[in-house]
């Protein structure tokens, strides 16, 4: 069997007429047979299925307990000190305290998951060496150190009873930092080529900041006074409102790339979250989430629905980053778009 042999002196061996030829195509018409008219002259679209069965892009290596616990944690931190601020000016001084001891407990424990994820506190110290405005890592590192001092000196003072208005300016600081402290983890987030989280970059924000509301709401409902928890009660049906809204939002705007939320672990996390959410919300809004062991019911049920929703949401992104297929689906919905 003869063939073409590519050597210093050119090409040895070759066969007449088998040159290619730029956009010819591969199938050879028969002789004499004549293209008829309409007959299309491009191949279908291809149906993407795999990349040679690997991912195109590097899967997050972060693990589940560390960085969904510290996007739980710091919503929880964040809507607790807005909580308690409302708490303090509107007289319920059991309220306050409970979400001010809950904000400096989340907000610590939600440091210690991120730097637990880092390997060593030196690496988190680095991020603070620089601030760059266009990196939403950098920019959450200095929310951090802003709010996480606030929230304990407002912690202390009110446990101890000394430094009242330094108390109350810290509380007023942190309420306000505890805002973007409960949403700038989705941004963080959606920052990343990841598609289930990427694509999700408009509605994220609003499902964290529903998620930590509804959090903060569940922990002041567990550990206040009935007669104190009316915030709570109306920060649960705000927090679980809008949640659920840019949730069904999100879900449809993505399409296809949404399957990740409804399918597998995550499927059942996020189902889990919405009925927790509801239940917890309904349960808090009726006479019978007024009894002290009915508002501790529904504190709980809010919390587990949080904490369901960041696991869930964070596996969701693991899936869709392994299968290239949702990859591509991101990436020719952008080019559609002209992004």
């Amino acid at each position: 069997m003869s063939e073409a042999e590519v050597t210093r002196e050119g090409v040895r061996r070759q066969r007449p007429g088998r040159d290619a030829v730029p956009g010819a195509e591969g199938r050879r018409r028969r002789p004499g047979r004549r293209r008829r008219r309409g007959e299309p002259t491009v191949v279908p679209e291809a149906e993407f299925g795999s990349y040679y069965g690997r991912p195109i892009i590097k899967p997050p290596t972060w693990k589940a307990a560390d960085i969904a616990g510290y996007l739980f944690l710091g919503g929880l931190a964040g809507g607790s000190s807005a909580l308690a601020a409302g708490a303090e000016l509107t007289g319920r001084p059991a309220l306050a305290r409970a979400a001010k001891i809950g904000a400096l407990g989340a907000i610590s424990l939600s440091t210690a998951a991120l730097i637990h994820d880092l390997g060593r506190p030196g690496r988190f110290v680095n991020m603070l060496r620089v601030f760059k405005p266009t990196s939403p890592m950098s920019v959450g590192s200095w929310i951090l150190l802003g709010y996480g001092p606030a929230a304990g000196v407002a912690a202390v003072t009110d446990a101890t009873g000394l430094f009242r208005r330094a108390g109350r300016a810290a509380t007023g600081w942190s309420a306000l930092s505890g805002a973007a402290v409960t949403c700038y983890t989705a941004v963080l987030i959606a920052d990343t080529a990841v598609p289930a989280w990427h694509e999700a970059y408009r509605e994220l924000p609003f499902v964290f900041a529903g998620s930590g509301a509804a959090s903060a709401a569940g922990l002041g409902l567990l550990a206040a006074p009935v007669c104190e928890a009316a915030p709570a009660r109306g920060a649960a049906l705000f927090g679980a409102a809008l949640e659920l809204a840019a949730e069904r939002r999100m879900e449809r705007r993505l399409g296809p790339l949404a399957e990740p939320y409804r399918a597998g672990r995550a499927g059942l996390l996020m189902r889990a979250a919405k009925v927790l959410t509801i239940a917890g919300a309904a349960g808090a809004a009726l006479p019978a989430g007024r009894s002290r062991a009915g508002a501790a019911l529904c504190g709980a049920a809010l919390l587990a629905g949080s904490a369901c929703l960041r696991f869930g949401i964070f596996e969701a992104g693991r899936v869709s980053a392994t299968d290239p297929h949702y990859t591509v689906l991101a990436q020719r919905s952008d080019r559609k778009a002209g992004r």
